[in-house]
């Protein structure tokens, strides 16, 4: 069965990017530790990485981290899902307006501007049609940024939620939850590796 998973890369702090985030700066000051298991020789970590992506029937991402991804300093064919060893799923965009151009053309997007729960709905219909083609249960998969993530927990739009608690504090940033509504979690797992610990939750 499809299910919608958020899955991100978090500071002690709660924080999913440092400050002074930029086109050209995507995880902002000090950010990219968070993302240091991701880019780990560790076979713990490496499993976990493939884990998480061969599992992703459709990821839905935010109009920001889009835009950096497919900035001149985003994903390549070494870095990212774009990369051939980690598989190509249908990408799905909110904002509020399509872009006029996208560098990643090879990558399969479409942008949804009416609203985080079209852009779920969307991504469900690519996940169930991926998984009945392959014959196996493939999810979607929220990547961020945390705005996207942070509204689909409160909205109570998300079935799982993977944290990967990486052992930094930032200070400042991005905050993965801002004003959240109390919502219930039950652990599922609790994985530590040398660069993060990685949690994950069932949302009630």
């Amino acid at each position: 069965m499809t299910q919608v998973i958020a899955d991100i890369s978090v500071s002690l702090d709660g924080f999913v990017a440092g400050p002074n985030v930029a086109l050209d700066n995507g995880m902002g000051d000090g950010g990219d530790a968070l993302h240091a298991w991701a880019f780990s020789d560790d076979p713990d970590e490496q499993g976990l990485l493939e884990q998480g992506t061969n599992r992703s029937g459709a990821v839905i991402m935010g109009r920001r981290l889009f835009d950096i991804i497919d900035g001149p300093d985003g994903w390549s064919d070494e870095v990212g899902y774009g990369a051939a060893e980690v598989g190509r799923p249908p990408f799905i965009v909110v904002t509020s307006a399509a872009p006029t151009s996208v560098r990643l053309s090879e990558l399969d997007w479409t942008f949804v501007t009416t609203g985080l729960a079209d852009a779920i709905r969307t991504a469900r219909e690519r996940a169930e049609a991926a998984s009945a083609a392959s014959g196996r249960d493939l999810d979607v998969v929220l990547m961020g940024g945390g705005a996207v993530i942070g509204s689909a927990v409160a909205a109570g739009l998300v079935d799982i939620l993977t944290l990967h608690l990486a052992p930094v504090l930032l200070g400042s940033g991005t905050p993965l939850f801002v004003d959240a509504p109390p919502r219930t979690l039950r652990q599922r797992s609790a994985v530590v590796t040398p660069a993060a610990t990685h949690l994950t939750y069932d949302v009630l």
